[in-house]
């Protein structure tokens, strides 16, 4: 029969991120701290007995046994199990200890003649978290597990209170919340492949582990590379580096000590930049020895301060289309520029992508070049270079933002397949390792060296290597999300997506680059999302107000506040002739 719970939904399993979390999905956790403490919030998970008698708060802790410094992850989960039944963990060790991440779906409670209760639960594998703080793709098919839960009475064992799992699955599993809850999101930074700016590799920190130790585990990711599907687009240390000894800290100075070769100083000098933003809000000295030679102490804020991520921007600005022209969008508060083109081609235009490189402004836009045919134009002020082939469809332009004053690069989606483009507005197929060859959307970061991808209605991420001349994309990592029918997509955030598909109706979601973490913004669109734009906060230039655009059925809106964009926000057009309606505002997009 069914147990007296019957069909329970697990806390957090449809959306995988709570109403009110003390975790940040993107960007450093917390602010900085002394050395020997952690960044706030609950840093363990709850022990065996914290439940009581409450089957379904015990089987949520049970999937959060796990969570924290990977060599204790089977001691923590072998304690909610029974004695008698710990052996069918299949233990390991030290790196090769790695955790089943899923998102819960529900729980079904069943109880037993026996008095025991069978637990069945149905979980969306996410990924597999490695003991070096990176979310691998998911091995694990299993969309359910199945387990008893007894009191610690049964058997007359009443030495011990609570309960007890038996039958355990032999694989450690972490619910999506307790990834939320007990781990800090931490980005560090590696050299793209050209060497021209630094790339942001996502990581995931135990909560309990405090600053001094979290300096030594973040050398130790730098020292072991790169993330997997990043790794065709940035460059790791030297090979063979390798840490002499841990890297200690005390008193806000934190000393380090490899053993590197070489003693090129820019290569050093560069080394500083990265450990400096990789160890995010830490302040203090950095005292770095190479081959125990010890360098000039650096101090890691100044040092921040000297080297930006990413070039000062003014804005955003807002802009979309009207009347088949780009247009200025005006909101109180908010900065508003001019439009970058003459009025000779600012028309016939269905989407566009502008851009900020070396003083110029970049645009590349869709023309509709007439029975039903698009093509793109691309241009830095009243020049404006046109592709020599008509599309069917073409989705909005996107520029890889560059740091130097290199020729600008672009990519776009046309007919189903991904090209790049540059400033003459030639167009070059970029090849995909793909299931399938049908991209629908995509989407670059704002360090220009990221993409996001839909093909054949699935959210993909990959790398971007810029050497030479061309474009090239690495082996597109596939993201798992709650989400269907995907449409449109945009970076919001360093590490972090915003999404449109479908949750049983149209909504929009906003994910984190590894799929773990994602949390609902709009469930009530209405209508399919066919153009989704966003600013991509970060630490060194945030603006979190400004959130993303999208349209929908014909009519464009914005968040933060969420409201429809009106024809009177559109700049510098007149008023239509009275008795006319207006024209909706479309295809929106910022400028920074």
């Amino acid at each position: 029969m069914v147990g007296a719970l019957g069909a329970a939904l697990l806390l957090g399993g449809a959306c995988g991120i709570p109403a009110s979390s003390d975790v940040r999905v993107d960007g450093k956790g917390g602010t900085a701290t002394e050395a020997g403490s952690n960044n706030g919030g609950r840093s363990e998970p709850p022990t065996r007995t914290a439940s009581g008698s409450d089957i379904d708060a015990f089987v949520r802790n049970f999937l959060d046994a796990a969570a924290g410094e990977p060599d204790r992850a089977y001691e923590r989960v072998k304690l909610f199990v029974a004695p008698e039944h710990q052996s069918k963990l299949q233990e390991k060790k030290g790196s090769e200890v790695a955790l089943n991440v899923v998102r819960l779906r529900e729980a079904v409670f069943t109880g037993n003649s026996d008095l025991t209760t069978t637990v069945k639960i149905k979980v969306q594998q996410l990924g597999l978290l490695r003991s070096n703080g990176t979310l691998a793709p998911p091995v694990a098919t299993e969309t359910g597990y199945e387990f008893r839960v007894r009191s610690a009475a049964f058997g007359g064992d009443d030495e011990r209170a609570g309960l007890y799992v038996l039958d355990p699955p032999n694989v450690l599993l972490l619910s999506d919340n307790a990834l939320q809850q007990y781990y800090q999101d931490e980005s560090i930074y590696f050299w793209s492949s050209d060497g021209s700016r630094l790339v942001p590799d996502q990581r995931y920190l135990p909560a309990a582990v405090p600053d001094e130790r979290r300096v030594n585990e973040v050398v130790k990711w730098l020292v072991g590379g790169p993330s997997d599907w990043l790794r065709p687009g940035v460059v790791g240390l030297p090979d063979r580096t390798e840490l002499v000894n841990n890297a200690t800290g005390a008193h806000n100075r934190w000393e380090v000590n490899l053993d590197m070769s070489g003693d090129d100083q820019t290569q050093i000098d560069r080394l500083i930049t990265q450990l400096a933003w990789s160890l995010g809000d830490l302040r203090g000295e950095l005292a770095l020895k190479i081959r125990n030679n010890a360098l000039p102490v650096q101090d890691l804020e100044a040092r921040r301060n000297s080297e930006a991520l990413y070039p000062i921007i003014e804005g955003p600005q807002r802009y979309g289309v009207y009347e088949g022209a780009i247009r200025p969008l005006d909101f109180p508060g908010e900065p508003s520029g001019d439009v970058p083109l003459s009025a000779e081609v600012n028309r016939n235009i269905v989407s566009a992508g502008l851009a900020r490189a070396e003083g110029r402004i970049l645009a590349a836009m869709v023309v509709n070049s007439g029975k039903g045919r698009h093509r793109l134009a691309v241009g830095t002020g009243p020049a404006l270079n046109r592709s020599g082939k008509d599309y069917a469809s073409i989705s909005r332009p996107v520029w890889l933002r560059t740091v130097d004053s290199r020729p600008g690069r672009g990519l776009v989606v046309a007919d189903g397949r991904l090209y790049r483009f540059d400033e003459a507005a030639g167009m070059y197929q970029v090849p995909l390792n793909l299931p399938t060859p049908e991209v629908t959307a995509v989407a670059a970061a704002l360090d220009g060296q990221r993409v996001a991808l839909i093909a054949g209605g699935r959210l993909y991420v990959a790398a971007v290597n810029l050497d030479g001349g061309g474009v090239s994309i690495g082996p597109p990592r596939a993201l798992v999300t709650s989400l269907t029918g995907l449409s449109a997509v945009d970076w919001s955030g360093e590490g972090r997506l915003v999404v449109a598909g479908s949750a049983g109706q149209p909504a929009i979601y906003g994910i984190s680059v590894d799929g773990a973490l994602e949390t609902p913004l709009k469930t009530d669109v209405g209508a399919k999302v066919n153009h989704l734009t966003a600013y991509p906060t970060n630490d060194e230039v945030p603006s979190p107000s400004v959130g993303y655009m999208y349209e929908a059925n014909g009519v464009a809106y914005r968040s933060s506040p969420f409201e429809r964009i009106e024809p009177g926000q559109v700049r510098d057009v007149a008023p239509p002739p009275a008795g006319l309606r207006p024209s909706n505002p479309s295809a929106p997009f910022f400028l920074y």
